[in-house]
């Protein structure tokens, strides 16, 4: 009996013991790990317990020495987990279960790298990714750098739809790229070859839980247009009414993410490598562009923006006659996107069309231009890529806007910011400009206000005086002023700015001398002359008066207690150091640090001088009391040192 009861007592022992040594060491360590890693630590301290043990001799059964046999196994574990969390960290080991899908993934990126490579090799692209590094520099022709921006577009297109997108948006920071490179990132367009119909008949049966066949009365197979991420047919709903059905290539979304996990790989070597990436806070740049693509993937975002753009319309009472399709929400999904079938015909196909059935071109164009103005400018929602492509003329004789993946917001602060801006180009005042231009882009702690004014005065010289037609350069031109003066311009405003570039090049096909600065000029004073009528000053002057009449009621009694406290000599100002939580958070690690630094040397001085001490009398074999607590003392110290240690090497010191 007594047999069995020591054979049931020692596992018992043995995981009470591996259970304790994990624990304590992780918690002293300060790491979390785990299962997996927490029975291998307990096991060697286990393991280590009993060689320690074993090595003490007879000795090492009495009871005083227990604490430093224990001190001994949590002092080993500690450093096989310090060591281990060096050596393989936690991170990597969670990758180690998931082991098949991770060398699956390296797999398909590394093959991925290659047809990268072989499209850079083909289109000669080391030229122009030295060109784009030096982002600007004067050295080189300039038909040199339009050479090398083309061989970048070019491979860009045949890279796929992510890399595209992404020339897409740098074509927008004209505070970021040469102008060449800017100029042709605009071309960029990518056509891709139709999915299989079984492959899209599936995708449709499993997003909408029924075959295309039973929701639809007829469903065209042979898309109207087929890109990388998506393809589009015509079809026809059970009332007879005409639609088109927007279905998204099937493994679209692993495709980008596999992209984007490259160029987030090469994002941070540049950064870490060269300076133009650093100072250009290029993972910053492509993290957004990540985010913005994975919303592009979602369609109901896309449902969601032409809500936003038709209600934002409504409330602002903007006055445009741009067709925007009705979308049908019990049709559409992540994956599948149903809209109302606009008849009509793309701008860049469209010039016969207007000419036989005699249009005004310059009608149309200014409607378009206003009915992106007021997106802008009143609804704060807007179409960020109103190229050709994307405004149709239909067979009504109206405009039509379609493809919405892309948008812009803008809030109200910045849509006054805005209106502000392009009423300061109206009346040519450089000072005005200069305000308004603060208020929209990300003002640094140390700008120059007067040298930026004179710099806006010789600008708007240039672009805006008597006799002078601005077009689209006056846009790149002013984001480089602002780059010169150490201004950062936000991505929404870099969006903004883009439509509006965009635009002109779509209105263009309309009527080729459409003066778009001049009509957004316009556009701006008419407005501001509307907000001046006497009922909008009421009612600006009535909701200002509101959101002020909390702080006026305050006001009176807040300026008697100042007063009182001046008199009565109690007025005095608070500076509180380490507001920031972050200092206060680096400020504890460092005084944390130090402390057990001072206490585990000072613990090791004063252990080592007990050892010294030879005196009587012993209590375990030629061991005394003062060696026995030297024996412990030095155990604490070398625990709370590889502590430490541990702590810097992980970068929390």
């Amino acid at each position: 009996m007594q047999h069995t009861a020591f054979l049931i007592l020692i596992p018992v022992l043995f995981v009470f013991t591996l259970v304790g040594l994990s624990m304590g060491a992780r918690r002293l360590l300060g790491i979390r790990i785990g299962k997996i890693r927490a029975v291998i630590s307990g096991t060697v301290g286990v393991l280590a317990t009993m060689q320690i043990i074993s090595a003490m001799g007879p000795s090492s059964h009495r009871p005083a020495m227990t604490s430093v046999q224990v001190g001994c196994g949590i002092l080993v574990t500690m450093l096989f987990l310090a060591i281990s969390e060096v050596l393989l960290p936690s991170s990597m080991l969670s990758d180690l279960v998931r082991l098949p899908g991770v060398i699956r993934r390296r797999v398909a990126r590394t093959r991925r790298y290659a047809e990268l490579s072989a499209i850079a090799m083909r289109n000669g692209l080391s030229p122009s990714l030295r060109g784009l590094a030096r982002a600007g520099s004067p050295k080189g022709s300039v038909a040199g750098r339009q050479q090398s921006a083309r061989r970048l577009r070019l491979a860009l297109e045949e890279a796929g739809a992510t890399f595209v997108k992404l020339g897409q948006m740098l074509s927008t920071r004209y505070d970021l790229l040469p102008a060449e490179y800017v100029e042709e990132f605009s071309r960029l367009h990518h056509q891709a070859a139709a999915e299989p119909w079984e492959r899209v008949r599936e995708a449709l049966t499993e997003e909408l839980g029924r075959d295309p066949e039973a929701v639809f009365a007829s469903f065209d197979r042979e898309p109207l247009a087929a890109g990388s991420m998506a393809q589009v047919h015509r079809a026809r709903l059970a009332d007879g009414q005409e639609i088109a059905v927007k279905v998204q290539r099937p493994g679209a979304e692993q495709v980008v993410d596999r992209d984007l996990d490259i160029l987030l790989r090469i994002g941070r070597k540049l950064e870490e490598h060269t300076h133009w990436a650093r100072s250009l806070g290029l993972c910053d740049l492509i993290g957004g562009f990540a985010a913005s693509l994975h919303e592009e993937l979602d369609f109901r975002t896309e449902a969601r923006n032409m809500a936003a753009i038709t209600a934002g319309a409504a409330e602002s009472g903007a006055t445009g006659t741009i067709r925007t399709p009705r979308v049908y929400e019990e049709f559409s999904t992540e994956r599948v996107l149903t809209l109302e079938w606009l008849d009509g015909v793309p701008l860049t196909s469209a010039g016969d069309a207007i000419a036989a059935r005699g249009l005004d071109g310059a009608a149309l164009a200014q409607q378009l231009l206003d009915c992106i103005l007021e997106q802008i400018m009143l609804g704060g929602v807007f179409h960020a890529d109103p190229h050709p492509g994307n405004v149709l003329l239909l067979s009504t004789g109206e405009l039509g806007l379609i493809d919405f993946g892309s948008v812009g917001r803008l809030d109200r602060t910045m849509r006054t910011a805005l209106r502000d801006l392009l009423l300061a180009f109206h009346r040519n005042d450089p000072t005005a400009l200069s305000d308004a231009l603060l208020e929209v882009v990300d003002r640094p702690e140390q700008i120059d206000e007067k040298k930026l004014e004179r710099s806006l005065g010789r600008f708007m010289a240039r672009y805006l005086s008597p006799g002078s037609r601005p077009n689209r350069e006056i846009f790149s031109e002013l984001f480089l002023l602002v780059a010169r003066h150490g201004l950062t311009v936000p991505p929404e405003v870099a969006a903004t700015f883009r439509a509006l570039a965009t635009v002109e090049g779509t209105v263009e096909r309309l009527v080729a001398d459409f003066d778009i600065v001049t009509e957004a000029r316009r556009f701006a004073a008419a407005r501001v002359q509307e907000r001046l009528t006497y009922e909008r000053v009421k009612d600006t002057l009535v909701e200002e008066t509101i959101s002020l009449t909390s702080v006026l009621r305050r006001l009176p009694r807040r300026v008697d207690r100042i007063s009182s406290a001046l008199e009565g000599g109690r007025l005095g100002i608070q500076i509180r150091l380490l507001a920031d939580e972050r200092d206060r958070r680096f400020l504890r690690g460092l005084v944390h640090d130090v402390l057990l630094s001072f206490i585990g040397g000072i613990t090791a001085l004063v252990g080592a001088v007990l050892l010294s001490i030879d005196s009587k009398p012993t209590i375990i074999g030629s061991v005394s009391l003062s060696q026995l607590i030297g024996y412990n003392l030095l155990v604490i110290s070398c625990i709370l040192v590889l502590r430490v240690i541990f702590s810097i090497s992980r970068g929390r010191g």
